[in-house]
């Protein structure tokens, strides 16, 4: 059978479109899910803008951020089951071997590759998972929100995992992206003070951190960094990605403090890395995540601690795909959720190339 897809299929902007693809036949080790929601990611419109500073594999189905229900199982496959809602982790393509991988840490294994750039992601009907990437949704949890687990994890890497944020603690984030909106979040849920720092451009995205109860600023940060004791924030956050938010990060933390580094930017610096040693401050890159905070962001969203309405601007039928990217690229919401459905839903405009090849 075939199924519609959102494809990118050239490094050139705005490559892509809708095609048809074939439906995925389970591995041993796989599964084949239903897709019943996929948010659209930062880097999804990064492919489509044609700006991104990664490898892709073209042609190649767009999302990795998606859940569904298990639809096939491969043979090899013993602990999941037809009918299990269930979302899956990004991590594709991993060597199995390798001392990363051995250790947990397959996100940083450098075989790695993920749904949406390396393999076919989950912006159509069937996407193929292995069965090492399932983890089970909560009774009660929307698929739409399920979806979104992904970038919690994100979040919860850089914040909570990867950083040392405390009960009390003054934190800064810079960039009210879906990313750093979720930052904000986790730091609250840790029980820290926080800003949520942006562009005049940007400030409906940080009307979302506010509903996160976070502090709200457009501009410059540093007054609320040192409003109380003069030496600045505990923790930094740097979701921006631009060289410009590291060299801010670096005048706004205190002596001692933490930086965590999950924005991504090709830009050379441009500046003296002095502070970071005068401030004996600790820089730390985040990327990805693995099994175990999956379990914990899940149990975060199921239990209701956790709630990811305030970043969802709504949710398009497959074939909306455009509109929804554009919303998202003018900053008119801060996520969108992709509901591909069992048969799509029609689109008298919607224009579908059939690429048999794909």
């Amino acid at each position: 059978m075939k199924s519609i897809a959102v494809v990118n299929f050239s490094s050139a902007p705005h490559s892509v479109e809708l095609r048809e693809v074939d439906d995925p036949e389970p591995g041993a080790d796989d599964v084949v899910l239903a897709v019943d929601a996929v948010g659209v990611c930062g880097s999804d419109l990064h492919q489509w803008m044609g700006t991104q500073s990664w490898p892709v594999s073209y042609p190649v189905v767009l999302g990795h951020e998606f859940g569904g229900r298990i639809g096939a199982v491969g043979r090899e496959v013993r602990a999941w089951k037809e009918g299990e809602r269930v979302v899956s982790e990004t991590a594709a393509v991993i060597d199995p071997s390798s001392p990363f991988s051995r250790a947990g840490l397959y996100n940083l294994d450098p075989a790695r590759r993920g749904f949406g750039y390396g393999v076919d992601g989950a912006m159509t009907r069937r996407v193929r998972v292995p069965a090492r990437c399932l983890h089970r949704v909560p009774e009660g949890l929307s698929m739409e929100q399920a979806a979104l687990t992904e970038p919690c994890c994100v979040a919860y890497n850089a914040v909570i995992h990867g950083s040392r944020v405390q009960p009390g603690d003054r934190v800064v984030v810079l960039g009210p992206g879906p990313i750093g909106i979720l930052c904000a979040a986790m730091a609250r849920l840790a029980g820290a003070e926080v800003a949520l720092v942006g562009l005049e451009r940007d400030r409906r995205r940080l009307e979302a951190g506010r509903r996160y109860g976070c502090n709200v600023i457009v501009g410059d940060a540093s007054a609320w960094a040192r409003e109380r004791d003069g030496l600045g924030a505990d923790g930094v956050v740097d979701a921006a990605g631009v060289s410009a938010a590291l060299k801010s990060a670096l005048d706004l933390v205190r002596p001692a403090g933490w930086i965590s580094k999950v924005g991504w930017g090709p830009q050379p610096l441009g500046f003296s890395l002095d502070p970071l040693v005068q401030k004996n401050v600790t820089l730390q890159g985040s990327f990805s995540h693995h099994w175990s905070i999956w379990e914990r962001v899940l149990a975060l969203l199921g239990s209701g601690r956790l709630d990811v309405s305030p970043i969802t601007g709504g949710v398009w039928p497959l074939e909306s795909w455009r509109e929804a990217f554009e919303k998202m690229h003018r900053g008119e919401i801060v996520k969108a959720v992709l509901r591909p459905g069992e048969n799509g839903s029609k689109s008298p405009d919607a224009a579908v190339n059939r690429d048999a090849s794909h």
